[in-house]
């Protein structure tokens, strides 16, 4: 149905006999997400016998259907907006950007101008430069890599297609080097590991990804320990991670697939917030850290801390780094101050 001219009306035929309307309507748009259609159902845009209806409506065979609008949303166009930017770098091919935690990269796919389409990377960035590459089309300017909306730290942004293109194979052909400061639950039974796991999607939680899916993609993580820390929250590692490959969640997933969870990260099986524990061998000042209450990190514990790569005009080595944000050096000093003595 993509190139018929609407309004357009069908007749439900009786082997729909007992499907739901949304379900019926997913089967008979091509390429149309149930999401979207029960967004059109919702907007009253496609209507049941001249009227709106539920998406989960059971069809009983014979009914009008009436399709009024394309069930495809179009395009989204990012747009500039005047918010702060950390810039670390910047020249007339590449920019490096410290991203705050809580900013998405670009919008969702189901963004609208009017909802997720505000306060992302993307929009800033559209503001502060006269120039970013097309490559990624109009929603996505500049973007050769993403980081999650609540990491922090160092992402590349290409300022024009050539660069993007120079910077998409450096990445594709893993000369880019990327180092992450996460802290984990538990001790790694090892100084340093490498886990290769591949990863997917998960068939059940579509959100998620999983290293226990089949048809994986290759994943790499390498992660070293710098601090070990024991206090009346638990047992935490402060990590030093560095990743050859660039999978949705990677580090997150891998380091929950070895019962690690990084702190935070709710998805792949964190506290949503530490609670004291109490020791065997209480004193004053355990019982005192016992007595204060849960403690909370709203964000995952995942900074992008430093980057290494090739200049795409230059062929220069550049090198950058970004400190651990504020919110995540509080954290981890208040553990250490709650160390068991």
């Amino acid at each position: 149905m993509p190139d018929a001219r609407f309004p357009v009306t069908m007749i439900v035929p009786v082997e729909a006999v007992g499907q739901r309307l949304d379900q019926f309507l997913t089967t008979q748009l091509i390429d149309v997400s149930r999401a979207r259609v029960q967004q059109l159902l919702a907007e009253a845009k496609a209507l049941l016998n001249g009227g709106p209806a539920k998406p989960s409506l059971k069809l009983r065979g014979g009914e009008t259907l009436t399709i009024l609008d394309h069930p495809q949303p179009p395009p989204l166009r990012a747009i500039a907006e005047d918010i702060p930017l950390d810039v670390l770098y910047e020249d007339s091919d590449l920019a490096v950007i410290n991203k705050p935690a809580g900013m998405m990269v670009h919008a969702g796919a189901g963004a609208t101008d009017s909802d997720r389409n505000r306060g992302t990377l993307v929009n800033a960035l559209l503001h502060r430069f006269s120039q970013l590459s097309g490559v990624g089309g109009d929603s996505r300017p500049g973007i050769v890599h993403r980081l999650d909306k609540g990491t922090s730290g160092i992402i590349l942004v290409a300022r024009n297609d050539a660069a993007h293109r120079n910077l998409a194979r450096q990445f594709s052909g893993r000369a880019v080097k990327k180092r992450y400061i996460a802290l984990v639950h538990g001790w790694p039974q090892r100084p340093r590991g490498t886990i290769n796991s591949p990863i997917s999607r998960d068939a059940i939680r579509r959100t998620r990804m999983t290293t226990r899916g089949s048809g994986g993609r290759t994943a790499i993580t390498h992660y070293e320990v710098r601090e070990r820390i024991e206090s009346p929250y638990g047992k935490f590692a402060l990590l030093d991670v560095h990743i050859e490959t660039g999978r949705t969640h990677q580090i997150r997933v891998h380091m929950a697939s070895i019962g690690h969870p990084v702190v935070g990260d709710t998805l792949y099986g964190a506290p949503g917030a530490l609670q004291p524990t109490t020791a065997s061998r209480v004193t004053a000042r355990k019982k005192a850290v016992a007595e204060s209450g849960a403690l909370r990190l709203d964000r995952n514990f995942l900074h992008a801390a430093a980057i290494e790569l090739v200049h795409p005009r230059t062929d220069k080595l550049l090198s950058f780094a970004a400190p651990l944000p504020d919110d995540l050096t509080t954290f981890v000093q208040r553990l250490r101050g709650h160390q068991w003595l």
